[in-house]
């Protein structure tokens, strides 16, 4: 598996939805989940899959990513021709900047091919999800296709203008694909349609044959084409297939784990965390006593930068004075010193004060720079609610977020709605003081 795939991460996307999150930063480099990049779950499930040869391509803001990768993906072997590179968007073949994921492909066909790999795993770096591509792989081979595309189950109502969706016949042969439309065709009998996760796998040499125009995306035109000229292409049901394997263990500090099914909990799991709320929901999903989805897994471990940070520390203890966070996942290097933390993520370097409470918000903490630690700093009495709060924040004693609309946006905050509900999300943008 190692030597016979190349897997390409696009990652060069501008996340213009997840403004103001991605004004200094590429999409994938958002954290997420305390101690994470969105990119750290696409290059995790290649490792726990045995594809040890990834290349990165980049493009939009990728200084911050960059350094990410640098940092937390160089341990593999080259000796073993194993490695995660990044590769920038170098105008190979003319004088434009990367137009979409195939004309992304196209300009590095000559490194791919310098590399001689049999397939070739196109990978989208800004998902959230743990997916074997073993399997995948294993499919597209017994299929004998040139391309396999990754599917997933989503309500018609989801789906609705958001991805694009694709009809199979009974042996899941692609026979027509619509790119986000508004009323899509769902799987007969039920109210779900078959959506594209971005997850290519082609042959080699049919990628070469696709990519011998000059068409831009594989969803909006290279997948049209093939099935116009009536090529067979395969679908491959991420939600029915994805069988990762849980077994009876017993952990490192010899807990046993009694979990024996065949398929863990989380394998049908994927998020498309692309606007403000859905990354505001993604993370909250994390904090429940059983979440969707599992960070805590050793058989699927997800990998990411070390932060170098020191341990969470909670202090004072007296009338509504004692250090507390409940339902929340607290990491490294934060101080609650006399706050309540509910129902929140709070990354490494949050420095929460006294009398503080911070409840159903994501705080996106500190960095280490030049050696020096900076910090999140939320002052005394803060009252923070359905918030998003960049890096590097400063806000005084008294700060009130996510109770008024209005004062939220007089402040130049961006606010959205809150699907499902009357309520909204506040975002404070990276290195804000008020």
């Amino acid at each position: 598996m190692g030597r016979e795939i190349l897997a390409l991460v696009m990652a060069g996307g501008m996340g213009e939805r997840l403004m103001p999150l991605t004004e200094m930063r590429a999409k994938p480099a958002v954290p997420f989940g305390g101690i994470f990049r969105i990119i750290d779950f696409t290059l995790s499930n290649c490792i726990n899959s045995d594809v040890r040869r990834v290349i990165v391509l980049t493009q939009y803001k990728s200084h911050s990513l960059s350094n990410h990768l640098k940092q937390g993906w160089n341990f593999l072997s080259r000796r073993l021709d194993q490695y995660v590179d990044e590769i920038p968007a170098q105008m190979q073949t003319g004088r434009s900047w990367y137009k979409g994921t195939a004309d992304a492909i196209r300009q590095n066909m000559a490194h791919i091919e310098q590399l001689s790999p049999r397939l070739v795993l196109v990978l989208s770096g800004d998902h959230i999800y743990k997916m074997d591509y073993r399997l995948m792989r294993r499919y597209h081979d017994e299929k004998r296709t040139g391309l396999t595309v990754a599917v997933i189950r989503v309500p018609a109502e989801e789906a609705a203008g958001a991805f694009g969706v694709l009809e199979v016949d009974s042996e899941f042969r692609i026979v027509g694909f619509e790119e986000k439309p508004k009323n899509p065709k769902c799987i007969p009998g039920t109210n779900d349609c078959l959506a594209s996760m971005g997850i290519y796998l082609f042959d080699t040499d049919y990628l070469h044959t696709r990519l011998d125009n000059d068409f831009d995306d594989f969803g909006k035109h290279v997948i049209p084409d093939a099935l116009a000229k009536g090529e067979t292409i395969y679908a491959w049901d991420y939600t029915t297939l994805n069988q990762i394997q849980e077994v009876e263990y017993v952990t490192a500090v010899g807990h046993r784990m009694r979990e024996t099914v065949a398929r863990a909990s989380d394998s049908a799991y994927w998020r498309d965390v692309g606007t403000l709320d859905s990354l505001w929901r993604a993370n909250l999903e994390l904090v429940s006593a059983r979440p969707p989805f599992n960070l805590y897994g050793e058989l699927w471990p997800i990998f990411t930068s070390p932060h170098h940070f020191p341990p969470a520390k909670f202090v004072h203890e007296g009338a509504g004075r004692t250090g507390t966070a409940v339902n929340s996942i607290v990491s490294e290097g934060v101080i609650v010193s006399g706050a309540t933390v509910r129902n929140s993520v709070i990354s490494p370097g949050v420095y929460i004060h006294s009398y503080s409470v911070v409840e159903n918000s994501v705080l996106l903490g500190g960095e280490i720079r030049g050696g020096n630690i900076t910090s999140t700093n939320i002052g005394r009495g803060c009252r923070i609610r359905n918030a998003i709060i960049d890096k590097n924040v400063k806000l005084p004693e008294g700060t009130t977020l996510g109770h008024d609309r209005a004062q939220d946006e007089m402040r130049g905050f961006k606010t959205v709605n809150i699907a499902g509900s009357d309520d909204y999300l506040v975002v404070v943008p990276k290195e804000y003081s008020l």
